[in-house]
């Protein structure tokens, strides 16, 4: 059958979608098949009955998933695409992914089909909502199926993998524009979950900036879709509430923005207007008081708190009559993670010290922002989670973390920064090199310090020892562990709250950080 007919080892594969009372290939088909997937040659590809076929096995509103992972175990998937036969068994050689490249693909098209059955439709809502309003599904599985399809190649594996899949794209007579999304789509696979990570995504000028690259909401659904099926299929235990939640953030935010009109975007005055209205009506009314405390802490504050972060922190800062050091915990917060709330004097060492405690704790900081009142206090927030993923949770535990960092706040001076807990065994087999990379926010008149480093315990503190010891003020900071890999962003000034214009206070910096990674515990 398949010497005369070799369009069957494709047909084989759509029937089998098609009447789900088939249980399976026989032993002797499946060596037939490998016999003879020899056939499947540049002719065969060219056809327009194995490109139909291929096609249609594709947009079957059943078993794609199950018949995608026969194909590749026969071997016809890899020689109907040349490009995949270069990941199939392809290792990837970190503490982040868990599957071989082939199987990371195809993990990731499950979870997209996931999102299309009504049996699973509240494991993801959001998800299942927008899956059925696509108009073209198929679109979504062919960009899944390109999108790490170069990896182990020389260059970007976005920008090449998009050149495979237009190539594929217009080889199998899709419409320009459908070429162009599945192509976009490949080529910017990794920007959404970038963006969330390590950008302040409630910034209206950040996500003015991202819906930019969205175009429009049809870009931004099938990108929040990909994303999220990608997360979850590179290793399914690094996906926790708060990256969910940071995803939802920004394809809401992004939402409104595209909806609201590129052409006239949410300043950020407009912005801090409205979340200090919302504040408003939580805390029931504007007080003189209230209007105080909040000149104190600035705008910044309110870029990056939501209204009912603020109203909470106003009412704990208000009822503070003799501004004594505060810390208060939200163990789960809006954001997904336990929300630490630090108010206290402010001094140069303070995040190293707090830092060097929530480490000791076993505690795993996601997100922390820093803000500097104009009465010399900080109100520092920090986001963590457990080493599992989740928030904190028990009051013994809550009270363990309070009392813990109330010792190290009024009593700084006997506190030690050093952490002692080591490092997992296995994190020894990858050693990253310390690299820095300064970049001018001149919009917000910040340094951005992108860092990449080895995990350890006490990263945090360490990098907050090099800030006090060059005089660094920290703004904000977006905290991204990839297995034993950190890619964090810091956004810094000087005393003066300037950027770092001066050569010798980046060299400063450098040398500082380099010194307190680089060098060997102690």
């Amino acid at each position: 059958m398949f010497r005369r007919q070799p369009f069957a080892l494709l047909e084989i594969f759509l029937l089998l979608e098609q009447h789900p009372e088939l249980k399976g290939v026989r032993a002797g088909t499946i060596r037939a098949i490998r016999e003879n997937r020899h056939l499947i040659d540049a002719d065969f590809r060219k056809d327009i009955r194995a490109r139909s076929l291929f096609m249609e096995i594709i947009r079957q509103p059943h078993g794609i998933t199950h018949e995608l992972r026969r194909m590749n175990s026969y071997g016809i998937l890899a020689a109907y695409l040349p490009a995949f036969a270069n990941i199939v068994g392809l290792m990837q050689y970190d503490l982040f992914h868990i599957y071989t490249v082939d199987e990371h693909i195809l993990t990731l098209v499950r979870n997209l089909r996931r999102f299309t059955v009504h049996e699973f439709a509240l494991e993801f809502p959001l998800c299942s909502h927008i899956v059925a309003t696509l108009p073209k599904p198929e679109l979504l599985y062919l960009a899944g199926l390109f999108h790490d399809i170069a990896k182990g190649r020389n260059g970007d594996h976005s920008e090449l993998g998009a050149v495979d899949a237009r190539a594929f794209c217009l080889q199998h007579d899709l419409s320009d524009y459908d070429t162009g999304l599945v192509t976009w789509l490949v080529e910017n696979h990794l920007l959404m979950s970038s963006t969330s990570q390590r950008e302040d995504i409630s910034d209206p000028v950040v996500v003015n900036r991202f819906a930019k690259r969205m175009k429009d909401t049809v870009h931004l659904d099938y990108l929040y879709l990909l994303t999220v099926a990608d997360v979850r299929a590179t290793n399914p235990e690094l996906w926790n509430n708060w990256k969910d939640t940071l995803l939802k953030q920004l394809y809401y935010n992004t939402r409104r923005a595209l909806q609201r009109g590129l052409q006239d975007p949410m300043e950020r005055a407009e912005h801090i207007q409205q979340v200090q209205a919302d504040a408003v009506k939580l805390l029931g009314k504007l007080t003189p008081a209230t209007t105080e405390l909040w000149n104190k802490l600035g705008d910044d504050y309110f870029l990056r708190h939501a209204p009912e972060q603020v109203a909470h922190h106003s009412g704990l800062l208000l009822d503070n009559a003799d501004n004594t050091t505060l810390v208060d915990i939200q163990p789960e917060s809006a954001h997904g993670g336990t929300e630490i709330l630090i108010y206290a004097p402010a001094r140069d060492d303070l995040f190293s010290r707090i830092t060097a405690v929530l480490d000791r704790l076993g505690l795993n900081v996601v997100d922390a922002g820093i803000v500097t009142t104009q009465d010399n206090r900080t109100l520092d927030t920090f986001h963590v989670l457990e080493d599992s993923g989740s928030p904190v949770s028990g009051e013994q535990r809550l009270d363990e973390i309070k009392d813990a960092l109330l010792t190290i706040l009024n009593d700084g001076q006997h506190a030690t920064w050093y952490v002692s807990r080591r490092a997992p065994r296995q994190y020894r087999h990858f050693p990253i090199k310390t690299h820095l990379d300064f970049k001018l926010d001149a919009y917000d008149q910040r340094t951005v310090m992108e860092l990449i480093a080895a995990d350890r315990p006490g990263l945090l503190s360490r990098i907050g020892r090099a800030f006090a010891d060059c005089s660094i003020r920290l703004l904000n900071a977006k905290i991204v562990t990839l297995g034993s890999r950190a890619e964090d962003v810091y956004y810094i000034t000087d005393q003066h709250n300037q950027p770092l214009s001066d050569a010798s206070k980046i060299a400063c910096l450098e040398q500082a950080i380099h010194k307190y990674l680089d060098a060997e515990d102690k």
